[in-house]
């Protein structure tokens, strides 16, 4: 397991040329506090939109992630930087893209598949700084 400190984390999103954003979305749980620190990095606004896929063991526990809270507020016009922690079969990336089709949406994962993904040469798990 691949251990990542907040302060490495920091480093990264000051070295990823994201773009211009101005609402970051975080796909609870795993996505809430690296969506905190891109919005903070990007000086944007910080929603949040839950959804269930897998439990702690990282076991899927439905055949689809099931979106539980919608982010509030107007989206329409606004460029948007939807992001989670990590994002290998997309499943649950995607489930969140299907909620904003139509807007101006950009990726970004810690690890994984995205528009930007922060630690593209990580490929084994990570034990997050947010996870005991």
């Amino acid at each position: 397991m691949v251990p990542l400190s907040f302060r490495k984390i920091a480093e990264r999103l000051k070295q990823t040329p994201l773009p211009a954003v101005d609402v970051v979305i975080g796909i609870g749980s795993g996505g809430i506090v690296p969506a905190s620190m891109a919005a903070f990095h990007l000086g944007a606004e910080l929603q949040v939109m839950v959804l269930n896929y897998r439990d702690d063991q990282n076991t899927p526990r439905f055949s689809e992630p099931k979106v539980l809270q919608k982010p509030g507020g107007e989206l329409e016009g606004k460029r948007i930087l939807l992001v989670d922690d990590v994002s290998v079969s997309g499943k649950t990336m995607n489930k969140a893209l299907e909620q904003l089709k139509g807007l101006d949406v950009k990726t970004l994962a810690m690890k994984g598949k995205a528009d930007y993904v922060l630690f593209p040469e990580i490929k084994e798990c990570v034990q997050w700084p947010w996870k005991p």
